[in-house]
């Protein structure tokens, strides 16, 4: 019979628990958030080699519900959960890109990017939404009062959630700023059914209307600073860790808005160091659009956090200027020698561009942490000999936008470093082939042949 368990307790350290399995988002006594903290007694009594035989057994299998890179570790996330709960749609298990040609281009032979949005709604969300919604369908079996789940987003969450709950027949609430999201990330929750909210407001507009719903209409929260969100997230560093042989790379550089990615990353290396599957800490980079850059502020600043009003950025997602886990994230960066960079626009988006010249396909999210990697390269915070980490938040299709601009025909005089233009032309053979010879010149070929 299973006897792990998992309770709700203060993220500040205040004492007390609180269950999982009641609408709770906040300490009763200091109003800070909670964290999900698990029996590691208990967790204990397995030992970390037995701990890695049954996940590698189970990853990417078929055995309902192990095969997802989430559920996969049920032990360590929701062990309570019933298996007729759980919301699966084969999260996790996404891919380590081997950046060998870019990182070559700054002189790293080991860099690699996680590729978090090859998943079912192309975002790293999924981690976390199939935990929250798999547990509020047992809620509701088990009796609970919960009319629906909704969320305050800058589009990914948005997404997730509406495809989660159409998946366990739930209502969805998804409540977004106006013009602020991609087309293709607006569809996704319209496609799945979800009761979307477009306001006259930001991120944070949206978000304290969606907490008012929470206090006094019966509906419960999908944001992150729900820490079963966090408990799926975690997942993202056993997987690392998994795919490359239990061995923890040097340095993960992670895009920051809302901030609760950052708790998680932290909160599952402490869960493999406290359970013996690894002996050392990585370093954690947060990096932020200089345009909504308040963790970067409070870094510089000895940790000091103040609020700030986000300027618009293409990095949409985290244009973020009041995180909600804004504490949780500076313990955690205080706990691995973190740092905090920042990206401009032009920063952000000529990254991006020389990134997939190498054969990737960037988000602007992604395209502030590879930003924030070419200047500690340059700086030496991160040495060649490291292996580093990039965590690739969303699928660059969500953000052809995004891609178009960069690209357009005016893109070249506007100072854009690595734009494409098309090149049109006659229906001409002649020009047709002394364009391949720019490209590739036939004295190249000869010696080649």
């Amino acid at each position: 019979m299973n006897t792990y368990r998992a309770v709700f307790k203060c993220s500040a350290g205040c004492p007390g628990e609180h269950s999982i399995w009641q609408p709770i988002y906040h300490c009763p006594r200091c109003g800070d958030l909670l964290q999900v903290e698990h029996d590691l007694d208990r967790l204990g009594d397995r030992s970390a080699a037995a701990w890695m035989r049954l996940f590698e057994d189970r990853y990417k299998r078929t055995t309902w519900p192990y095969g997802s890179g989430v559920w996969g570790k049920k032990e360590w996330v929701c062990p309570e959960l019933r298996d007729e709960h759980v919301v699966s749609m084969d999260e996790g298990g996404t891919n380590l890109f081997w950046a060998e040609r870019y990182g070559g281009q700054l002189g790293l032979d080991d860099l690699w990017v996680k590729m978090c949005g090859n998943s079912h709604t192309g975002s790293f969300k999924d981690l976390g939404m199939t935990v929250l919604v798999s547990v509020v369908r047992q809620m509701m079996a088990d009796g609970a009062g919960i009319r629906a789940v909704a969320c305050a987003s800058t589009g990914d969450t948005s997404a997730s959630l509406a495809a989660y709950a159409a998946a366990a027949g739930i209502p969805a609430i998804v409540i977004l700023p106006r013009g602020l999201v991609t087309s293709a990330q607006l569809v996704q929750p319209l496609a799945n059914g979800a009761r979307v909210l477009a306001l006259d407001t930001d991120f944070d507009g949206c978000m304290a209307i969606v907490q008012r719903l929470v206090e006094e209409e019966g509906v419960y929260l999908a944001n992150s600073m729900n820490s079963l969100r966090i408990e799926g997230q975690k997942t993202l560093a056993f997987e690392i860790v998994q795919q490359f042989d239990w061995d923890v790379p040097d340095v993960i550089i992670i895009p920051g808005g809302n901030l609760g990615n950052v708790s998680a990353l932290g909160a599952g290396f402490d869960m493999l160091l406290a359970l013996g599957l690894v002996t050392k800490r990585p370093r954690i980079v947060v990096a932020q659009a200089a345009a909504a850059n308040p963790l970067y502020r409070a870094f510089q600043n000895d940790w000091r956090f103040e609020p700030m009003t986000a300027e618009p950025t293409i990095a949409s997602a985290i244009r973020i200027g009041n995180p909600v886990s804004i504490r949780k994230a500076i313990r955690t960066l205080q706990k691995y020698d973190g740092l905090v960079e920042q990206a401009t626009e032009e920063e952000l988006t000529d990254a991006a561009a020389r990134a997939d010249l190498t054969g990737l396909f960037n988000c602007p999210h992604t395209g502030v942490a590879f930003a924030a990697l070419e200047k500690l390269v340059a700086r030496g915070d991160i040495k060649a000999s490291d292996r580093v980490i990039v965590i690739s938040t969303a699928n660059g299709l969500k953000f052809t936008e995004f891609k178009v601009d960069y690209h357009a025909r005016d893109a070249a005089s506007g100072g854009r470093r690595f734009a494409n233009i098309p090149v049109e032309l006659p229906n001409d053979y002649d020009q047709v082939r002394r364009a391949l010879d720019q490209l590739a010149p036939a004295d190249h070929w000869a010696v080649r042949r």
